[in-house]
């Protein structure tokens, strides 16, 4: 099941008193059956409670749960595992493992935490200035021409 939420689990543009709010989109991918195969290219950030495995590229950040399990290689800004991955992750902000989080596979970022009970089995490299700014989308300058108008 995909399911839009904000940032803290409410739909999005709601808040829990009813009134709206802005707040980061997250894209949920919840069932205990559900298995997804492919390439994905998600621009927000992504929830995921079930089997996933391919390749994501992710513009925002990236939460595995707790029933999560993810076999894929990753390009993100965050993540944050609760569940499985299996893989290779670049990560261009944080990577943290919670305690239940269960992680094997590399990792590029400069910044991984690894929450008391929580496992990882691979490497850690850190980015390169020249890392990061590869995984950024390029900038256009884009000039607008200002049209005379004719009386």
């Amino acid at each position: 099941m995909f399911k839009r939420t904000g940032e803290k689990g409410t739909p999005s543009g709601s808040s829990t008193d009813g009134s709206s709010s802005v707040s980061a989109t997250l894209l949920g991918v919840t069932g205990s059956a559900a298995k997804l195969e492919g390439k994905f290219d998600i621009t927000d950030s992504i929830e995921i409670e079930c089997e996933v495995g391919g390749e994501l590229r992710v513009g925002g950040r990236l939460v595995i749960g707790q029933r999560g399990c993810v076999r894929a290689d990753v390009h993100t800004v965050d993540a944050i595992i609760h569940g499985e991955y299996a893989g290779n992750m670049v990560a261009t902000g944080s990577v943290d493992i919670t305690p239940t989080g269960r992680v094997d596979g590399n990792i590029k970022t400069n910044s991984l935490v690894i929450s008391r009970g929580g496992l990882f089995n691979g490497n850690v490299t850190k980015l390169k200035e020249s890392d990061v700014e590869a995984e950024k989308p390029p900038i256009h300058l884009v000039r607008e021409r200002q049209v005379a108008h004719e009386s």
